[in-house]
């Protein structure tokens, strides 16, 4: 569901390229070898080309990793098939391509085209689970019991057929309607019961609404929209098979987990405080996933709580292991241990954590490529999330100041969504986010946490991307 949107002028992203020193394109060499792949596409010896798997991205995605297709088991629960792109049967060990891709960590997104982590070549052609075209990929049979507890997990190499391109509108459109396709027509059902399987563990989601920027014509557009309930679906998915992912790890004595501590009982303590000034009913013996699911994070006030709850989620990190199990093996916001396994095409990591589970499941040895490689990608993954992460950011700030560049000493209604800590010497201030246009930024004065303000724009300037508010 689309909140607000507003039309921005022409932009140059290209600054902001240059400052995150992305690359503009591949090695030749790396480039050679993604379209050798490309033209020789590997056959798996599996077929499950009869299986009727559907994918469901964003609508302007190319880079297709995962498709499913969910069906009742005779005797009750439900079956889940995930397949994935299977980069690994593209990219060669050792080769060109793959050093480059270790360079790139993962790809980066930003409005005037992404930095893909492989050649378009693979990640929006070959290797990509485009519809009506065979493709190899790891698919995941994972059953599931009535109430959504996992009783059986397989995985496999083998050649796929995906039936169709969804995205997230037009599936919620349909799930609205009762008209889902027959491939994931139990995936609200299913994504319900997981959802709550997963607030009873104490897992965390955060209902942020998302910030983009999108082409429109000549210029862009800043747009500020909520998640749809299909879209939480599909990410159970993911997380369904990220945490069978971590058991076969776990259990093998190798891998590589995505970790976070716990909620420190401090973090959670001040959020119970800041529920209390905010007017969030918080019952006794209700977890804090369970407060953030039910909350309307439209409203200013549930929109702070929600701010304010971004500090249980803390220390994320990728952790690899081979021998003795990591200390603390689970992800916090997950409640649960997890690996990422799911976006091969656009997140190193997960091309060889899928490896790992491979060779597990089938009891053989880890390929000695992989297991070397553990080590060294949790640095790596560190640096390109942190890439990654400035490049969204800064496109967003640069288009909040083109936009207003003009609109400097101009006033606005605004919710306040953080209060800095008081320090001593230290302007008090926090952040706003606006009505209209939708934009977040700092704001300085006494700010009333949740509440509605007046305040004024005082810098817009597109150089820095610096946008700052005071309070009238």
């Amino acid at each position: 569901m689309v909140i607000r949107r507003v039309l921005a002028p022409r932009i140059d992203f290209g600054a902001l390229r240059r400052e995150l020193e992305l690359p503009e394109r591949f090695p030749p060499a790396a480039q050679r070898e993604a379209e050798e792949a490309a033209a020789a596409p590997p056959r798996p010896d599996v077929d499950r080309t009869d299986v009727p798997f559907v994918t469901v991205d964003p609508a302007t995605s190319r880079d297709l990793d995962q498709a499913m297709h969910l069906t009742r088991r005779r005797s009750g629960g439900f079956r889940v098939r995930y397949a994935i792109a299977d980069v690994a049967a593209h990219v060669r060990p050792g080769g060109a391509l793959e050093e480059e891709t270790w360079r790139r960590g993962q790809t980066v997104y930003l409005p005037d085209g992404n930095v893909p982590l492989h050649p378009e070549t693979l990640s929006e052609g070959a290797a990509s689970l485009l519809p009506d075209q065979d493709r190899a990929a790891v698919v995941w049979t994972i059953d599931l019991d009535a109430d959504g507890g996992t009783v059986a997990v397989a995985l496999e190499r083998a050649l796929v057929r995906s039936r169709a391109k969804l995205d997230y509108a037009g599936v919620q459109a349909a799930a609205d309607a009762g008209r889902l396709p027959e491939p994931i027509a139990l995936l609200p059902e299913l994504g319900a019961l997981l959802t709550a399987r997963g607030l009873r563990r104490g897992a965390v989601n955060l209902p942020l609404p998302e910030q983009d920027v999108e082409p429109d014509g000549d210029g862009w557009r800043l747009v500020l929209r909520g998640p749809v309930p299909m879209e939480e679906h599909n990410a159970q998915i993911s997380l369904l098979t990220g945490m069978a992912a971590a058991d076969i790890m776990l259990a093998g004595g190798i891998g590589l987990l995505r970790t976070m501590p716990p909620p420190r009982p401090e973090a959670v303590a001040r959020l119970r405080t800041a529920a209390d000034r905010l007017a969030v009913h918080w019952p006794d013996g209700v977890g804090a996933g369970e407060v953030l699911a039910g909350l309307d994070a439209s409203e200013p006030r549930a929109a702070a709580f929600v701010d304010q709850a971004a500090e249980l989620m803390r220390g994320a990190a990728y952790t690899a292991f081979d021998g003795a199990p990591p200390e603390q093996p689970a992800h916090g916001g997950v409640a649960a241990a997890y690996a990422r396994a799911s976006a091969r095409l656009r997140r190193l990591a997960d091309r060889f954590a899928t490896e790992v589970c491979l060779a597990l499941h089938a009891d053989r040895p880890v390929p000695d490529w992989a297991r070397a490689a553990l080590p060294r990608l949790p640095q790596v993954m560190a640096a390109t999330d942190r890439t990654a992460g400035a490049a969204t950011r800064g496109a967003v700030e640069l288009a909040e100041a083109v936009l207003l560049a003009h609109r400097v000493g101009e006033t606005f209604d605004a919710a306040a969504l953080e209060v800095d800590e008081p320090r001593p010497g230290r302007q008090p201030g926090g952040t706003v986010a606006l009505d209209a246009p939708p934009v977040r930024a700092r704001c300085t004065g006494v700010l009333p946490l949740g509440e509605r303000v007046r305040v004024r724009l005082v810098t817009a300037d597109p150089a820095t991307r610096k946008v700052l508010f005071a309070l009238t």
